[in-house]
């Protein structure tokens, strides 16, 4: 006999009162479905609402960065916003380090923070 006449026999039919290859798969499948609405289902909604936050931002809007830097926005472009910090100090930042509002709890996760 070869080594593929091997294999096969070896893969025939279960024994009998063997479970299915698909039942054995099925505590497989139940710990992919846990992981899946526990972890990614919430870190998907999470993103959502940042990105929303994100596009949301405008000129007038007074935010906190994820350096702890206050200020107001006075421009807002694609990937960036100008905040005036001071009267006449002005800043260029990323609009993915704005964290939130000023006074409100944090919309965005702040880098090195895990959630």
């Amino acid at each position: 006999m070869t080594v593929f006449n091997h294999f096969f026999i070896a893969m025939g039919t279960p024994a009998q009162g063997a479970p299915s290859p698909w039942v054995q798969l099925l505590p497989f499948a139940l710990v992919l479905a846990i992981f899946y609405f526990v972890i990614l289902l919430p870190m998907k909604r999470k993103q959502q609402k940042v990105d929303t936050f994100l596009s949301a931002l405008k000129s007038g809007d007074r935010i906190v960065t994820s350096g702890g830097m206050y200020g107001t926005i006075t421009r807002v472009s694609d990937q960036s916003v100008q905040l005036q910090v001071a009267d006449k100090v002005r800043v260029e930042v990323s609009r993915n380090a704005i964290v939130g509002y000023q006074g409100q709890e944090p919309v965005a996760p702040e880098a090195g923070q895990a959630s």
